[in-house]
């Protein structure tokens, strides 16, 4: 299950009449700790910002799913609702939840949210997007392994016996 962390970090960046300010963005990062999460960031940023920077703040967020569109850089935040039926009861019951997506205006956030969902089995709504003051979305990578190496750390079982 995907863990979304929402990072804050700080730092001080030059202005065009060469003045420094204190700058805080938001991050979005998809790891499995607190700790990767931070790691992640001063992985990722540490070649980005110039000079010293802070991670302030790391939270978990209610964001379930990511839709990333590389024709736009604005991340907006979609409220999406559905009823599901309860299994022990059979009531309907309300669901909400939290999905970003880049576009370039609100309309076309929610023309890309109802084309991502479209093969929900449910009917859903989205009765809310707002522009979103996340950045940037650094989700999960897999590490680069060899398919002749098995995962992790395991060692081929030849290779065992061979030694022994």
């Amino acid at each position: 299950m995907r863990i979304w962390f929402l990072c804050k970090v700080k730092y001080a960046k030059e202005t065009e009449e060469g003045l420094l300010k204190s700058i805080s963005e938001q991050y979005l990062v998809d790891a499995v700790s607190f700790t990767e999460a931070e790691a992640i960031l001063y992985d990722k940023l540490g070649s980005q910002i110039r000079g010293d920077f802070q991670v302030s703040g790391i939270s978990k967020s209610n964001i379930v799913d990511v839709f990333f569109y590389e024709d736009a850089d604005i991340w907006y935040k979609c409220k999406v609702t559905y009823l599901i039926a309860d299994g022990d009861n059979g009531k309907e019951k309300k669901v909400t939840q939290y999905m970003i997506v880049t576009a370039e205006d609100v309309k076309q956030a929610y023309d890309r949210i109802q084309e991502s969902l479209s093969n929900m089995l449910v009917s859903f709504r989205v009765p809310d997007i707002t522009e979103s003051s996340i950045l940037e979305v650094f989700p999960f990578e897999k590490a680069e392994v060899s398919p002749d190496l098995p995962p992790g750390n395991f060692r081929p079982v030849t290779q065992d016996m061979d030694e022994a």
